[in-house]
């Protein structure tokens, strides 16, 4: 080749680097060091339990059909009896023993009051309950004699893929 078609080759080449496209690859590093990114999170939560208190149970409801038929059949029943002016006292005497008797032969097994039960009641309460999570790793690794440090999503192991990209300097 004579020198003028070596000068040509040679300023086609330096004319074209502009236009040279970067090379990329992959290659891994040595991992240095992992170092776990852990936050403090809350996770409120619910605590609960049951006490028993004792209240008054609502008295029964009494039945009054007794001391209405125990107080006609005592009405009458002084009625007969009585005779004259007397005969009115008798009758209502008759009529209020007969009511009372009446009321307590249809309520002989109805408490008087309703007594004391014990009822559960349910107290909650929300709490703080704090846990550790890893939100991600600062991954120190070697490549080529240099370390470098990056923050990554997973823990990569004993070595760590890279893409790495070459390139002209600029001037």
């Amino acid at each position: 080749m004579n020198f003028q078609a070596k000068l040509i080759a040679s300023a086609l080449c330096v004319g074209a680097l502009p236009f040279a496209q970067a090379a990329d690859f992959e290659d891994f590093g040595r991992v240095v060091n992992v170092v776990p990114q852990v936050q403090q999170v809350n996770v409120p939560r619910q605590e609960c339990r049951t006490e028993y208190v004792q209240t008054q149970a609502p008295a029964p409801e009494r039945s009054v059909g007794g001391a209405i038929i125990g107080g006609l059949v005592g009405g009458l029943a002084g009625n007969q009896i009585g005779g004259g002016s007397g005969r009115s006292v008798a009758t209502a005497a008759g009529a209020i023993a007969g009511a009372l008797v009446g009321d307590r032969v249809d309520n002989a097994n109805t408490p008087n009051s309703g007594g004391v039960q014990e009822q559960a009641v349910k107290q909650c309460r929300t709490v703080d309950h704090w846990e550790s999570r890893t939100s991600g790793y600062q991954v120190t690794y070697n490549y080529q004699g240099r370390n470098y440090t990056t923050p990554m999503s997973y823990d990569p192991g004993d070595r760590v893929r890279l893409r790495v990209v070459v390139e002209p300097a600029q001037r």
